[in-house]
């Protein structure tokens, strides 16, 4: 903590708001950069699923390594819900719509957009949430 006397024990004002200033610069440098914007990644799941889980892992890593939090629900919630039943498959595209009004951004990677991709990036849209594209290869799209 910076203190209003220099080192000779003199009252030394400019000196004390040069250092407080740059103590509050360091804090807040500290709390951007633990700062992290959740991003909802969306790609896709059907078809291939085991190649799509491996992407999805890629693009969550590239989130992690751009100071993102991720959240990607078809690596999570194929762990206890069966894709294969209509049922279930709706409740967690429900939940996926429900994650996604808590993300800061949504990132789609791929050039093909699936149906429930599309049900994502409509909803983004409504709700103006910004939206990001990028290719397989986590080169950002313009």
């Amino acid at each position: 903590m910076a203190d209003k006397y220099n080192g000779e024990g003199y009252y030394s004002p400019t000196e004390y708001e040069a250092f407080t200033r740059i103590e509050k610069e360091e804090k807040a440098a500290a709390k951007a950069a633990a700062f992290r914007p959740i991003v909802y990644i969306c790609s896709s799941y059907a078809g291939d699923t085991e190649k799509n889980t491996e992407n999805a892992r890629k693009y969550s890593r590239f989130a992690v390594d751009m100071h993102c939090l991720p959240i990607t629900p078809h690596i999570y919630f194929t762990q206890f819900m069966n894709d294969d039943i209509s049922e279930e498959r709706d409740t967690a595209l429900f939940m996926n719509i429900i994650l996604l009004s808590k993300c800061a951004e949504l990132w789609v990677f791929g050039s093909y957009i699936s149906p429930g991709m599309k049900a994502e990036i409509d909803r983004a849209k409504r709700k103006h949430i910004p939206i990001r594209y990028f290719t397989t290869d986590l080169e950002e799209c313009t």
